[in-house]
């Protein structure tokens, strides 16, 4: 089945009429929510279900929304291919950031325990340390 026909079908057969996005992502939210709860306690069954009827909740809100799912889908994977390359230099008296390989920012460092801090943020935000 096609993701478009798929939405179409969703469409059709829902149990609620509205063309308020916010109600819409607001049942969405109920329906993870719900997932969660039944996660938390072990029922994993249940959580799928839940999980299930959110993805109607989810097609039902893209269709609201005027959102192309296949556009939709085809943007993510674009997204998640592009890798944020992160790096921060380390040199002897300052800090350098680049994201990208454009200089995003940088700070003076005048202490060890400025290093220390820096190297603590590099790994917080996922970045690669060199040292010049």
């Amino acid at each position: 089945m096609e993701l478009k026909e798929a939405v179409e079908l969703i469409w059709n057969n829902r149990k609620y009429i509205t063309d308020d996005p916010k109600k819409t992502i607001s049942h969405l939210n109920e329906e993870v929510a719900e997932s969660m709860k039944a996660l938390m306690k072990g029922e994993m069954d249940k959580a799928r279900r839940e999980l299930e009827d959110a993805l109607s909740c989810l097609f039902i809100a893209l269709k609201i929304m005027d959102v192309d799912i296949e556009k939709a889908v085809h943007n993510q994977i674009q997204q998640m291919k592009k890798r944020n390359e992160k790096i921060m230099i380390l040199k002897k008296d300052k800090v350098e950031i680049f994201v990208n390989g454009t200089l995003k920012g940088g700070w003076s460092i005048w202490s060890e325990e400025d290093l220390k801090e820096a190297e603590k943020i590099a790994k917080e935000f996922g970045c690669e340390i060199i040292r010049e």
